[in-house]
């Protein structure tokens, strides 16, 4: 016989692949309520359904999503610089490229950002639980 899952533990949330969608759609990654923010980058403190923590007290916690935010950044940048350089070559925008692109590597946090957030909060879910323990 085994024993029911115990609330908060991984086996009392739903698959990650479920986790991450709720996220990208900037839900609560638990139960996808919302919503989680009141501007666009102020979050809530804790999710009006499920009452989840969102925003951790923990050392060094928001930081994750900061790092989200800043690879996704990149990623999109690079790719669109490689890109474009393969597909124009061997004549190049350069000048496009010199504006653009830093144009895109400010403006690109700013839209990802609240998506960060909520991503990088399923992604403890899925490697913590609601708990916050291994």
């Amino acid at each position: 016989m085994t024993a029911p899952p115990v609330p908060g533990t991984p086996s009392d949330l739903p698959p990650a692949r479920t986790l991450l969608a709720r996220a990208l759609r900037r839900r609560c990654p638990s139960c996808g309520g919302g919503p989680l923010f009141s501007y666009w980058t102020k979050m809530v403190s804790e999710c009006p359904s499920c009452h989840l923590t969102l925003q951790q007290r923990e050392s060094g916690y928001t930081l994750g999503g900061l790092w989200l935010n800043l690879l996704f950044a990149e990623l999109v940048t690079a790719t669109i610089f490689v890109g474009v350089i393969i597909l124009t070559w061997p004549n190049p925008p350069w000048q496009r490229l010199q504006y653009g692109l830093p144009v895109l590597a400010l403006c690109t946090p700013i839209f990802f950002f609240p998506f960060s957030k909520t991503l990088f909060l399923a992604l403890d879910l899925v490697f913590r639980g609601r708990d916050g323990r291994s």
